[in-house]
């Protein structure tokens, strides 16, 4: 970043749309700090356009000629009088080039320095940076592949299976499982292909397969004056296509000690990009609770609710702040775990067929409220849920005093968000809510594979629809003995009725 001093933020533009646009600008109202939108033009109406104090559309509803845009926002930033930007998460959010432009039109990022981006940005560059810092990471290569066959030796002296892994990866892009070494080569044809096609960069590595992993993940703050804190964990493990779809903070099985191990591994990492803002250290566990250092996401998560609940901080009022120049007004020792928070993300996805978008309008659409109870979205009813972007519909979060009252109100909340008009992934998650492996906390980044099955959702939906009837059917002989009671009454008392039928 290029300021150095603390100073007054008076206007942010929100370089994104929908659910995380509209939570910017909640905190950067309560901070007094008036808001930009920007919009394509299948956003004309959506909630955070109407939200902003100011609103520009940015062009067609495709994110390459919108939201994409990078010159194009920096020039409303101009125009406007923008003091700084915030990226949200995906499209330019961990994009350097971007941020760098930014910073040197003498506009506040906020979020990390480009230098950080692009070290965090590479997962060679991330591992060679926390080297020396004795950090643990999965028995693998260090470098770029560029010579195949040497490569496949190195594959069998680590032992089959193998991962390969794009080095500009994300979302199980580029990404390939070997489990022989006469598979190799193939596979990694296909994740070279996969990595060009999705990245634009086809560099690979490869790292032992931890079979049974956990996905464990921890939240870190720093500020520009070398205060770093990281804010515990968050559990990602239920994930389908390596995407997470629930998270919850804190994990189960960990124990303070490997907590206490995770985040100083998690604020060294930090140290090793010299980080500013917040960010995500992300974490394999295995089987026997050995951790090992993933990547860095140097931006806000999408799952960054369940961490707020937790700890009792408005993460983007303290991005806001680190931009700002402000000194963190905490410390590690200030900050405990407060109670459970589960996040259930629901999708405009049909989970009975693969979890394969469902796109369609919202003709009915009612949030669930109520104790301990929160909803992130960007629709509203009669919206359409557009097909140019992800299909996240909203974030639906509970908090408990524990983890099992925040089963119990996720449960609630679900039952209670009705969405009539495309399939989503709530009734998936109300499945996972009640399965046992859930329930006691044995389970992996595999939950999907090993315990999902869509037909047993199908006989949940069926018992549902049964119930629903039955209810229905109830209601309406309810309402006709009401009415038939009513007009006996009415019989009976006027004068009116009976001199109709003396006619």
């Amino acid at each position: 970043m290029v300021n150095t001093g603390k100073y007054t933020m008076k206007k942010i533009l929100v370089a994104n749309r929908g659910e995380i646009a509209l939570r910017v600008m909640r905190s950067a109202k309560e901070m007094g700090i008036a808001t930009v939108a920007v919009f394509s033009e299948a956003d004309r109406n959506a909630p955070h356009v109407k939200y902003a104090d100011e609103a520009v559309c940015v062009g067609p509803a495709a994110s390459s000629a919108s939201y994409l845009l990078g010159e194009k926002l920096i020039g409303i930033c101009k125009e406007l009088n923008v003091d700084g930007i915030h990226p949200g998460y995906g499209f330019l959010s961990e994009n350097a080039d971007f941020t760098r432009k930014v910073t040197d039109a003498g506009i506040t990022f906020i979020g990390p320095s480009p230098e950080a981006m692009e070290v965090m940005g590479s997962k060679l560059a991330a591992k060679a940076a926390v080297k020396s810092y004795n950090i643990p990471m999965v028995p693998g290569t260090e470098e770029a592949i560029e010579d195949v066959p040497a490569a496949r030796k190195i594959a069998e002296g680590i032992g089959f299976p193998i991962l390969i892994k794009a080095s500009a990866g994300g979302g199980g892009k580029g990404m390939r499982i070997v489990e022989r070494s006469e598979d190799f080569i193939e596979q990694m044809d296909l994740a070279v292909s996969e990595a060009k096609s999705a990245f634009g960069d086809g560099s690979v590595f490869i790292e032992k397969y931890v079979g049974s992993p956990r996905h464990i993940e921890i939240q870190i703050l720093a500020d520009r004056h070398g205060n770093i804190v990281h804010l515990f964990e968050r559990e990602c493990s239920v994930q389908r296509r390596h995407q997470k779809v629930i998270e919850e903070a804190p994990s189960v099985v960990l124990t303070p000690e490997i907590r206490e191990a995770m985040g100083k591994c998690a604020v060294d990492v930090a140290k090793a990009c010299d980080y500013e803002g917040a960010g995500t250290v992300e974490f394999l566990l295995d089987e026997n609770k050995n951790f090992y250092f993933l990547e860095m996401n140097t931006r806000l998560q999408v799952e960054h609710p369940v961490t707020e609940l937790i700890s009792g901080l408005d993460l983007v009022k303290e991005q806001i702040k680190i931009a700002r120049g402000e000194v963190l007004s905490f410390s590690q020792d200030d900050l405990s775990i407060l109670g459970h928070a589960i996040e259930v993300r629901v999708y405009a996805e049909d989970a009975q067929n693969n979890f394969l978008p469902d796109i369609g309008t919202l003709r009915r659409y009612e949030r669930p409220s109520g104790p301990g109870v929160r909803v992130d979205d960007g629709f509203e009813e009669g919206m359409e849920v557009p097909i140019y972007y992800d299909p996240m519909i909203s974030k639906l979060i509970t908090y408990g005093k524990d983890r099992n009252e925040a089963i119990e109100r996720m449960i609630r909340a679900i039952d209670d968000y009705k969405v009539v008009g495309v399939k989503t992934t709530l009734a998936f998650g109300r499945y996972v809510m009640k399965h046992d492996a859930f329930i006691s906390g044995d389970f992996d980044t595999h939950f999907v594979k090993k315990h999902f099955d869509p037909d047993l959702l199908n006989e949940t939906n069926e018992e549902e629809e049964k119930l629903a009837a039955i209810m229905a059917v109830r209601m309406l002989m309810d309402q006709k003995k009401q009415s038939q009671l009513a007009d006996t009454n009415q019989a009976k008392h006027s004068n009116w009725k009976r001199n109709r039928k003396q006619l």
